[in-house]
């Protein structure tokens, strides 16, 4: 008996003391050493490209669109007056998604001004924050609590903790909550972060109601990314609060098996839980709690490796409704959810920041040219919602006024901060990751670096500095997984004898000095992505390029590409597409280039019933095509003939 109570003690006691340390650990978060920095985004400006061409298309929708239409609906629920006219679709009046896109709009304005020095994209943020502080000061007249801010009642939150249907309210409060952390970031809009200061103990006020049981059952509701802003907003202003607010809206049920190593992920909703991701990846930024890194990494590994097509996008029917690997079922008109492909560009970026790896930025680069620079239409800036890989469909765009999907707003965001991860920096190294024309103003060390490319459209890459005084630091620069011919590098001319293993980074250790100019070339080649568990459904790629097979006009009307409801033009007539007698074959042998046409190649004699043109998706508008082409052995051809 003494023995059990002996035992019953020692038990309590380091029960106790592990207790007290877990809360020592809470209490005195230590924030990890990021081993690669990011470049402020004003430090960053694009030279002309693709991406700056994107990012000017996007600034005129930013520009046009009406700040007093986007803040009609919070004055209406504060009870000031509007005379604007309502925006449509998730933005409608009655919509209970309603208030979102003024994050987004907020966020995209300020990367823009951040981007771009367009004073005009500021002058927006302030009037837009000055009128929302209005908002947010008349709220608890309507009997709203003190710090409410949003453009739908409050009893929107009842219903979450009362596991009532509801459209998605954390998830809105988020976009808002991000939005003017990011006027205060890009802009120094300091009355944004007032309102922030305002809006977190009224998320606390709510939070400290519910039991953990409650919480953890009202989180089965979609809550965005607010853990993530909350965490950022701890960052800023050192509060506790903000940091324990956090940590609550971690939907345990879902982050318990990522840091355990089990993907549970078949069957989940996919943009409801990568922002769940990203805010996991913050608090281990500021806490160092390795459960977070767990989450994070884990989840990162079986997206990329298990679960995204060759475009760098992930999700079916918004769902990740397929085991991992087992991708060749998962083709369909509502693949690839371009929010997730936003949300996945933002998760890897933050560990890329952990620990530099180039596996990483090559996962980077392949989403961000075939997933995000691939969906902003040419005439409008309108973004896509879906990007279907159903062959022989098209890509379908929003409306101006009338949409506001939630990729009308992250499209917003996407398309102003191009800049933000071409270049990362330690102590003693430069990081070049994407080859996007661009030049750096590198502050900290005196110097500039200006990259002038083509790349895709060639692939030549020149990299000059200029200094105020020789600088002694290592160039690292990204060696691609496509490079599989090797890599040349001159130095001011002169041959440079570098180890250039693709997945790594070649470094060019010197001193600096105005005039020094790096020349890389970085062949692409053709090759295939097969899917992993049917290797005769395969795209083909052109370096991280994917090439699309242009299928043309047929039964095909140029309105088909735009909807108010993102899923109105999805059921529009099919049409055949053609197979490839091509199994087994090197790509090279029967895609060949088209002469005089850049990027433009055409299948040579394995097309049935014809040859196609392919050419890089990104660049592919107004008509129909596919990504993933059937490959047949001439027997198998013979078998489906029949």
């Amino acid at each position: 008996m003494e023995l059990k109570v002996s035992t019953i003690l020692v038990v309590a006691a380091l029960m106790l003391a592990a207790a007290i340390a877990n809360c020592a650990e809470i209490a005195s978060p230590k924030p990890i050493k990021l081993l690669a920095q990011s470049f402020r985004l004003e430090k960053v400006r694009l030279l002309d490209s693709p991406f700056k061409t994107a990012m000017e298309r996007n600034r005129k929708y930013l520009n046009d669109l009406d700040a007093d239409r986007l803040l009609h609906t919070f004055r209406v629920t504060a009870g000031l007056p509007t005379t604007a006219q309502p925006l449509g679709g998730w933005e409608s009046p009655n919509g209970e998604l309603r208030g979102h896109s003024i994050g987004h709009f907020i966020s995209g304005c300020a990367l823009t001004y951040a981007s771009a020095g367009d004073k005009a994209m500021k002058a927006k943020v302030d009037y837009i924050v000055a009128e929302l502080a209005k908002c947010q000061q008349e709220m608890p007249k309507q009997g709203y609590n003190k710090g409410y801010l949003s453009a739908y009642p409050e009893s929107f939150f009842d219903r979450v903790d009362n596991s009532q249907p509801v459209w998605a309210p954390w998830y809105t409060y988020h976009k808002i909550f991000a939005g003017l952390l990011d006027a205060y970031t890009y802009c120094g809009n300091k009355q944004a972060l007032e309102a922030l200061k305002k809006m977190s103990p009224w998320v606390k006020f709510r939070m400290d109601r519910l039991s953990e049981e409650k919480m953890q059952s009202s989180l089965n509701a979609e809550f965005g990314g607010i853990g993530e802003s909350l965490a950022n907003l701890y960052a800023i202003t050192k509060n506790p609060d903000d940091l324990a607010l956090a940590r609550r809206f971690d939907k345990k049920c879902f982050t318990d098996p990522l840091a355990k190593g089990e993907d549970k992920l078949t069957g989940l909703h996919a943009n409801t839980h990568i922002p769940q991701v990203i805010a996991s990846a913050r608090l281990y930024e500021l806490t160092g709690e390795k459960r977070y890194e767990d989450i994070s990494t884990f989840f990162w590994k079986q997206i990329v490796d298990a679960r995204s097509f060759a475009t760098g996008g992930t999700s079916n029917y918004e769902g990740w409704r397929s085991d991992p690997g087992k991708m060749a079922s998962q083709i369909s008109v509502e693949s690839q959810e371009s929010c997730c492909t936003y949300n996945m560009l933002k998760l890897t970026r933050q560990l890329f920041t952990w620990m530099p790896d180039a596996k990483e930025a090559d996962y980077y680069e392949r989403a961000l040219y075939n997933g995000i620079l691939s969906t902003i239409y040419p005439d409008t800036g309108m973004t896509m919602y879906y990007v279907a890989m159903k062959p022989g469909h098209w890509k379908i765009f929003g409306t101006p006024n009338n949409s506001f999907w939630c990729f009308t707003g992250t499209g917003m965001e996407n398309h102003a901060k191009y800049g933000d991860s071409i270049y990362f920096h330690d102590d003693k190294s430069l990081y070049i990751n994407l080859f996007i024309p661009s030049e750096l103003d590198y502050t900290e060390k005196g110097m500039k670096a200006r990259m002038e490319t083509e790349f895709p459209e060639k692939d030549t890459i020149s990299i000059a500095f200029t200094a105020k005084k020789p600088v002694d630091m290592a160039v690292k620069i990204r060696v691609p997984y496509w490079a599989t011919n090797g890599v040349t590098v001159k130095i001011n001319g002169k041959p440079e004898k570098v180890e250039a293993k693709p997945v790594s980074y070649l470094t060019l250790q010197r001193k600096w000095k105005t005039g020094d100019k790096i020349e890389l070339k970085i062949p692409m080649s053709l090759h295939l992505a097969p899917m992993p568990d049917d290797a005769n459904l395969a795209a083909v790629m052109y370096g991280p390029i994917v090439l699309a097979a242009q299928l043309g006009t047929k039964d095909f009307t140029k309105d088909m590409q735009f909807a108010n409801d993102q899923r109105e033009k999805h059921n529009g007539p099919s049409i055949d597409v053609p197979c490839f007698v091509a199994s087994g074959k090197p790509v090279d042998d029967w895609v060949k280039p088209v002469s005089g046409k850049n990027l433009t190649w055409r299948t040579d004699g394995v097309g049935k019933p014809n040859d196609v043109t392919l050419i890089p998706f990104y660049k592919l508008f107004d008509e129909r095509y596919t990504i993933y082409m059937r490959l047949h052995t001439p027997e198998s051809y013979q078998a489906i003939k029949k």
